[in-house]
């Protein structure tokens, strides 16, 4: 099998994977718009009790705030992620079918999400708390939520096993 027939996908399997991506941005983008003048940086507001809080915060870091204030090395990580996730979809895809186009999607549109505070802003813009009195899950926003949904989607597809596409060779 050729390289370009492995890589071949339908047109609507492309605009699932674009059109994913675009929502996932547009979503936590205006979500961030809402935030950000409601809310007080620092300062939990209770939503569900303890349990959700909105906690408006600027992340300098990464995924779990790790490794602050270094907002223009993930910046330009982040392009280099985008432009693998991009060439990587129809690779994928192509043998583990619309799962894998989801989850990519989601991939995509949480890197183009936060690559987006990144640039504009120098840190991303986190907002849901969840826990427990102490006991607190990160801090995190929509982008940060469809990327560890793709992150576990991708861990299923790890140990599904791939079909062969429809022109490989038998």
């Amino acid at each position: 099998m050729s390289g370009a027939a492995a890589t071949r996908l339908p047109r609507s399997r492309w605009l699932a994977f674009f059109g994913l991506a675009a929502t996932i941005v547009v979503a936590d983008q205006l979500l961030k718009g809402w935030i950000v003048p409601r809310f007080e940086v620092g300062v939990p507001t209770p939503v569900i009790g303890d349990l959700v809080r909105i906690w408006l915060i600027h992340n300098t870091g990464a995924l779990f705030g790790l490794f602050r204030d270094q907002a223009v090395l993930f910046a330009a990580g982040s392009i280099g992620v985008i432009a693998l996730i991009v060439w990587f979809h129809p690779r994928v895809a192509a043998t583990h079918g619309a799962l894998a186009t989801i989850a990519l999607g989601l991939l995509l549109g949480g890197a183009i999400g936060n690559l987006i505070d990144r640039i504009s802003l120098g840190y991303v813009i986190d907002f849901v708390d969840l826990g427990i009195g102490e006991l607190r899950f990160y801090t995190f926003n929509v982008a940060d939520a469809a990327i560890s949904v793709s992150l576990l989607l991708l861990i299923v597809l790890a140990f599904m096993p791939a079909r062969q596409p429809a022109d490989a060779a038998a």
